[in-house]
């Protein structure tokens, strides 16, 4: 398929955009966030003084191979969209490093943003309201050439019918209005916004959440079939996780700010690690009328999320953790690679050895929270600690033994 404006790219790195060129290696890194942060502030009285700020995104890592899908998951308000927003740079972070094609765009401003845009693009959470109402979609999506100030070949006219055409539109849409069409519609609408310049990266924010079911599985379709054949990278941020498993090669899952694990889609979903991963998936249905019957196997999170503005010390989900101890409460783990291709922040994970045998007391809110979480489930969880911990040193003492120590740290 022929790329529009490919007559134009080596121009426009030429004129300040990065140097690693369109048809770039699979596997190479195309984006790279190191301690990333977002806090935005909380100002209050008659001089506007600030009393403190919520901690939206708070140290994050992570990198993004061209050619590739992240998946990034987590509940309403753990930083999802603002983490899309940031690498985007549609937000100025508070803190950390976004570096795109090893050039550092942290704290571009408009203009040095502008020849990166070409290559950086962003599908919107809402089709309603992030399309013009007053703009025809012929306008909408040919915006991108005029404010790059690109002519592909044969004109925008053509450029941007041939562009509807790919997303599964009518291009004698041309003239109509975002009113015209459906929700589905003007999602790819803005997906061929998006593609518009041929972008290295787009990052789409939780791009059929606002679609009926049915259409779902059309867009998610459509944006796998566009990145093998334009070889694009996506970060899709989803609270979906049957979507996320559906596109995704791997899955970073985040809670109140911080990732917690990041792992190969193969592995989370057989084998996550962390206990609000463990959560995550046992919240999925599973469409199968012959277990109507069966027990369900559930996990229930006590209480809410806490609050971004002061989060909890430690892990911060610690207070909602089946298998909080004292340690969990005073140290902050951090995230490293147990397995290849998986990496959690979590003292006591799951599915492997116990990072801290020492500390087997659980703390008030894990007690709580365990008579929420079935049996199977803690059992399940005992009997693969213990298989790990035996596994790498013969003789040694399982997590199960240790789990059921009386005493306290050693």
């Amino acid at each position: 398929m022929t790329t529009p404006a490919e007559s134009d790219g080596t121009e426009a790195n030429a004129s300040g955009a990065a140097t690693l060129t369109k048809d770039a290696a699979p596997g190479d890194v195309l984006l790279k966030v190191t301690g990333l942060q977002k806090h935005f502030p909380i100002r209050k009285g008659l001089l506007q003084r600030q009393a403190g700020a919520v901690r939206a995104v708070d140290g994050i890592d992570f990198e993004v191979r061209a050619g590739e899908t992240l998946g990034v998951v987590g509940e309403s308000g753990c930083g999802k969209s603002t983490m899309g927003r940031l690498i985007t740079r549609l937000l100025e972070p508070t803190a950390g490093k976004v570096e795109f094609e090893g050039q550092d765009i942290t704290h571009l401003g408009v203009g040095g943003m502008r020849p990166l845009r070409r290559d950086v693009q962003m599908i919107f959470q809402d089709p309603y309201s992030s399309l013009n109402p007053r703009h025809t979609i012929g306008t909408i999506v040919g915006a991108p050439f005029k404010l790059q100030g690109v002519t592909p070949e044969g004109g925008i006219k053509k450029e941007v019918q041939r562009l509807l055409e790919v997303v599964g539109l009518n291009p004698e849409h041309y003239n109509r209005y975002p009113h015209e069409f459906s929700g589905g519609q003007r999602q790819r609408i803005g997906i061929a916004r998006a593609l518009a310049l041929n972008p290295k990266l787009v990052v789409a924010d939780e791009p059929v959440s606002a679609l009926d079911v049915s259409i779902q599985a059309q867009v998610v379709n459509l944006l796998d079939d566009l990145q093998q054949e334009l070889g694009l990278t996506y970060v899709i941020i989803a609270h979906d996780l049957s979507v996320v498993r559906h596109v995704s090669d791997r899955i970073a899952v985040m809670y109140l700010g911080k990732i917690v694990e990041l792992a190969d889609r193969d592995l989370l979903y057989k084998t996550p690690m962390h206990p609000y991963t463990k959560a995550l998936m046992s919240a999925v249905p599973i469409p199968d009328p012959r277990r109507k019957n069966a027990k369900s196997e559930r996990i229930l999170l006590k209480g809410d999320v806490p609050s971004p503005i002061s989060p909890p010390s430690g892990c911060r989900f610690h207070t909602r953790c089946w298998k909080a101890t004292e340690i969990c409460k005073t140290t902050e783990p951090v995230l490293v690679e147990l397995t290849p291709g998986q990496r959690v922040a979590c003292h006591h994970p799951e599915n492997f050895e116990d990072q801290a045998p020492q500390d087997t007391v659980l703390l008030t809110a894990a007690k709580e929270a365990a008579e929420l979480v079935p049996d199977e489930v803690l059992e399940e969880s005992a009997q693969t600690s213990a298989a790990e911990a035996e596994a790498p040193a013969e003789g040694g003492t399982s997590s199960a033994e240790k789990g059921d120590a009386s005493g306290g740290k050693a």
